[in-house]
């Protein structure tokens, strides 16, 4: 058997005035909830969405519910899980997504009762933990990484539209980075869509295992690389998130970021326990706002960076927002990605002929002064005034015949021939005459 430790931690970020992030840390229950709809939606939609999904989550044997962050039964110790699906993975990935459903149907409830929430809704990416498997969902653009032999991997896909561009070959990761569009998203749950399509997985995982879930204020503006050294660095799990948030704030935090750790431990007292840090179920960013006894999970030092300057400046990112015509927006996107690579194919072109019209005009400068420079030397017969500089490039020469003294070189003396044969600079014809007087007597 194995168990499981766990940290949470949220920051509304350096652009933003509001946070419409939610995360949660229970029992067996894991995930993080992105919102969108601006400030009048966003927060409600995660929020909700984290106390809907949170009451599904209940204690394991030894664990004491004490019904302040969920609503559930207790179990005692040695019992197994009062509800049924959480007995095995594929029943837990049926429990998530139908309670994922009728959350979707909460929040179109919620709308209809507040017309001013139109168009709110949010991401989740989350999962329940049963035995040394976890049954996975997930929809819209947080990720769940796994950390494994100091390597971290991305194990779900954004349901975006840019998504889309990557996984067909018309745009790389790099450029889905940067896209201008990177924030529409395909699939979300909220006031958009009546059945969204839920992605479920199980996943088996074991001790030493590190799953990160985060919200695109993490993943959208601090590298992976980044990621993976300060989750292999860390001292311990709450370590880690706070310098994951650290790293998105030192990024200039132009997002809300919110970061979830679970780490897989052996249970050496025989029986599957999740809440080994003794801290019971959390709640983070607006779901922790929203229920009374819960306080945003922040630390001193992150606390302290929002106070700071941020040296790097970023722009305030565009909202998330869904795009329910899939198929005309699809079309309108890869259009506007043609004209986009049509243009840097263009700009790029313009940049390599500039290049190199600067590179011609400094070689045309270049071997313009070349030829107001003289040099005597030797064809090996005689002593010649050459104009130019001895050097060439490749079969270039940099150098022509200026003058034929027809002295022969067999009238020096050693040392004067050997001066000859290295060649003797001048800088101008005149220099290079004198220079020749003195070796001897032109003709």
């Amino acid at each position: 058997m194995v168990g499981y430790a766990s940290a949470i931690g949220s920051h509304v970020g350096m652009v933003r005035s509001n946070n419409q992030d939610s995360g949660y840390a229970g029992y067996r229950l894991f995930f993080v909830a992105d919102g969108m709809g601006g400030h009048a939606g966003g927060d409600v939609a995660s929020a909700l969405t984290a106390q809907a999904m949170a009451r599904i989550d209940e204690p394991l044997p030894g664990d004491r519910a004490d019904g302040a962050a969920v609503e559930t039964g207790s179990t005692g110790p040695g019992t197994g899980p009062t509800n049924p699906a959480l007995a095995s993975p594929s029943a837990a990935t049926e429990l998530l997504r139908d309670q994922l459903v009728q959350t979707n149907r909460m929040l179109r409830a919620t709308v209809g009762d507040r017309p001013e929430l139109s168009g709110m809704g949010t991401t989740f990416s989350g999962f329940l933990t049963v035995g040394d498997r976890l049954a996975l969902a997930h929809i819209g653009d947080s990720r769940l990484y796994l950390l494994r032999d100091d390597a971290l991997t991305q194990i779900t896909k954004d349901h975006t539209f840019v998504q889309r561009l990557v996984d067909s070959g018309r745009i790389t990761e790099e450029e889905a980075k940067t896209h201008p569009r990177r924030s529409v998203l395909m699939r979300v749950l909220g006031d958009v869509e009546s059945q969204p399509e839920i992605d479920t997985a199980v996943l088996d995982t074991r001790p030493g295992d590190v799953w990160l879930l985060c919200s695109d204020g993490l993943c959208g503006y601090v590298e992976e690389d980044d990621i993976e050294r300060i989750m292999r660095r860390r001292d311990s799990l709450q370590g880690a998130v706070d310098a994951l948030i650290d790293k998105s704030l030192a990024h200039g935090a132009p997002d809300n970021v919110t970061v979830v750790l679970v780490e897989t431990m052996p249970d050496t007292a025989g029986d599957e326990s999740t809440d080994l840090d003794g801290q019971g179920p959390r709640f983070a960013g607006s779901a922790a706002h929203e229920v009374p006894g819960h306080e945003p999970a922040s630390t001193g030092r992150t606390r302290l960076l929002t106070r700071r300057r941020i040296v790097r400046r970023v722009q305030p990112v565009a909202e998330s927002h869904f795009e329910p015509r899939v198929d005309e927006y699809l079309k309108e996107l890869i259009a506007e990605t043609k004209r986009r690579n049509r243009r840097r194919r263009v700009l790029g072109v313009l940049a390599l002929l500039a290049l190199l019209g600067a590179i011609a005009g400094a070689l045309a400068l270049g071997y313009q002064w070349t030829q107001t420079r003289y040099f005597v030397g030797t064809d090996g017969q005689t002593v010649i005034i050459y104009r130019g500089v001895q050097q060439n490039l490749g079969s270039f020469s940099l150098s022509s015949v200026a003058e034929n003294t027809k002295i022969p070189l067999s009238t020096l003396d050693g040392n004067e021939q050997r001066a000859v044969e290295r060649t003797l600079s001048a800088g101008s014809l005149e220099e290079a005459r004198d220079i020749v007087t003195r070796l001897g007597d032109a003709e």
